[in-house]
């Protein structure tokens, strides 16, 4: 995926990212996981924070997408 054509869509918690990116792969919609915090852990800094894990998708399948991450939002209310 080129970087100047995704869009974040989500960000929570990693299980809640996983979660979301398997219903967005049932429809054909790839997706990428960014962890920043993870990332600086890795390489020895600390940044970022826990809970803040990104899920970006391509532009062009957000409309396709939308209607399944309102409704994974909306469930998922806390």
């Amino acid at each position: 995926m080129k970087e100047n054509n995704i869009v974040r869509v989500y960000t929570g918690t990693e299980i809640s990212v996983i979660l979301l990116k398997g219903r967005l792969e049932e429809i054909g919609i790839s997706s990428i996981i960014r962890n920043d915090y993870q990332l600086g852990v890795d390489v020895g800094f600390v940044g970022g924070v826990k809970s803040a894990v990104d899920l970006y998708i391509q532009q062009s399948d957000y409309k396709k997408a939308e209607p399944i991450i309102s409704e994974f939002i909306e469930k998922n209310k806390a």
